[in-house]
């Protein structure tokens, strides 16, 4: 499963705000931001270098492994969710990141409402660029899209 690495993006302006309410995480080398099915405790920021991405199947098998760079937001779904993270995070050597904290993240989402749609546009990406990667997995996925058969549904605008 291939995924856009590009999904995990946030706009300048939505990683300068988080920046302000976060702590630098001090590293000389590669380190674990969070690990598949550890509960959230908040947000990671990549401002520089990059970060591996990886998910595994409950059995071990590596499912995914991708690369992100600097602006990437790392946790975002866990933690609006409040579920464990579905992806393990390992900063590579260089790598510099902060961490928010949920209380730090909501106190700027709440002082700036106008960024909870920044995130939201992050997020939207990132579920797009899994649903995309999902359809590699199935074979003659395309056949089975509703609006390629004649099974009466309709497409309701804005259902992606």
């Amino acid at each position: 499963m291939k995924l856009d690495p590009t999904a995990f993006l946030a706009s300048p302006e939505l990683v300068e705000a988080l920046k302000k309410r976060s702590a630098e995480i001090p590293s000389d080398g590669e380190y674990y931001l969070f690990k598949q099915g550890d509960p959230p405790t908040g947000l990671f920021i990549l401002n520089h270098g990059e970060v591996t991405l990886s998910m595994s199947s409950p059995a071990g098998e590596l499912l995914l492994s991708m690369q992100v760079g600097a602006g990437s937001l790392l946790g975002l779904p866990g933690l609006i969710g409040n579920e464990p993270y579905t992806l393990t995070a390992l900063a590579c050597t260089g790598a510099r990141v902060n961490f928010i904290t949920r209380e730090n993240f909501n106190a700027v989402m709440q002082s700036d409402p106008g960024l909870a749609l920044k995130v939201l546009e992050v997020l939207a990406a990132e579920v797009r660029t899994a649903r995309h990667a999902s359809m590699e997995l199935r074979p003659n996925a395309s056949s089975a899209h509703p609006s390629h058969g004649s099974q009466g549904h309709k497409s309701v605008a804005g259902a992606d």
